[in-house]
């Protein structure tokens, strides 16, 4: 339940009393008018229990008892002032003292909401810490992967800056650093729509004439099998009749990953997808920011492609997430 505070409203098994109840620091707080109401008794003998209770040491003061502000309406005015509060242990403590038998049922219904309270804590503090474990281990596997490429590629000066630019903006998006709202990394829900979808004798077309354009061996492009297809197929799925890829930036993101992961050509997979990449981004009017220059470098490009490669396929959705995440925030 932690340290948010809540207001309940507690209504004696008869009807007749109704009173608001502070929830606060796993306990529940009353002041002196409010109990005077719950136990039907005078203030002054409410005050006269609680002093003795402190004075006999039953219970020690600086725990128990706590300033709120309050806002009381007295006649026409509205008048704010502090007011002393009570926790659950002075009630209970009060309510013996004058054998109470609505004492009874507040510290029944009492208990009866700090439990649920405690257990839905429990629950959502639960699924914060697997959310915040997740993350982590999706940033450390995204760090592995990096080492890897590093080691297993020669990469030039500029591509390991955009290596290192892919990790440290994946890093920031997590919000490992500087942010506590325990919130994980996703696909956002809202980005650019797809303008223009692509044909596989389109995507066929392209491919053709990057052969022209590269030095590149009688096998570049060459099909190995129907894989490539699916590829172009898988990034306009549906379910329940609406893409499962809402956006520009994931269809984009999931051709990227599926051309280089499936490995449908004999030679120039990798360089194939990332043509295929930059040339669909182009084809939807998305391929320059605001500022006039490439939504992803060259260099950034190759690395991204290098670490796609490189991946797990258990790490594809961090994958997907870091791709979408380049293209979403390339304005800044």
């Amino acid at each position: 339940m932690g340290n948010d505070e809540q207001i309940l409203i507690y209504k004696t098994p008869n009807g007749v009393t109704s009173i608001d109840v502070r929830i606060k620091n796993e306990t529940v707080w009353l002041n002196q008018n409010q109990m005077a109401e719950l136990f039907d008794h005078t203030k002054q003998n409410i005050s006269l229990h609680i002093n003795n209770i402190f004075k006999e040491g039953e219970l020690d003061k600086f725990s128990t008892v706590k300033e709120y502000l309050t806002v009381q309406k007295e006649g026409s005015r509205t008048i704010s002032r502090k007011l002393k509060y009570y926790n659950l242990d002075i009630i209970i403590s009060v309510g013996y003292r004058i054998k109470s038998l609505k004492g009874t049922q507040f510290r029944q219904w009492a208990n009866k909401i700090l439990k649920e309270y405690l257990i839905k804590g429990f629950s959502v503090n639960e699924k914060l810490l697997r959310e915040r474990t997740q993350q982590l281990q999706e940033l450390k596997n995204a760090v592995l992967l990096q080492e890897k490429v590093v080691v297993e590629n020669h990469l030039n000066s500029d591509q390991s800056i955009g290596l290192i630019k892919i990790i440290a903006q994946y890093s920031k998006a997590l919000d490992l650093l500087d942010r506590y709202d325990y919130q994980l990394l996703s696909v956002p829900e809202f980005g650019s729509q797809e303008l223009y979808q692509i044909s596989y004798f389109e995507a066929r077309k392209a491919i053709d004439k990057l052969a022209l354009q590269t030095f590149h061996s009688k096998l570049f492009g060459i099909e190995k099998d129907d894989s490539f297809k699916g590829s172009l197929e898988n990034k306009y799925q549906t379910f329940d009749g609406k893409d499962l890829y809402k956006t520009l930036e994931e269809k984009a993101a999931h051709l990227l990953y599926f051309v280089v992961k499936n490995h449908s050509f004999t030679d120039g997979n990798k360089r194939i997808a990332a043509y295929l990449f930059v040339w669909f981004l182009d084809k939807n009017h998305n391929l320059i920011n605001k500022f006039g220059a490439k939504i992803i470098t060259d260099h950034t490009l190759v690395a991204l492609t290098l670490l796609i490669a490189e991946s797990n396929p258990l790490d594809k959705e961090m994958m997907i997430k870091i791709t979408v995440n380049l293209l979403s925030n390339s304005d800044s």
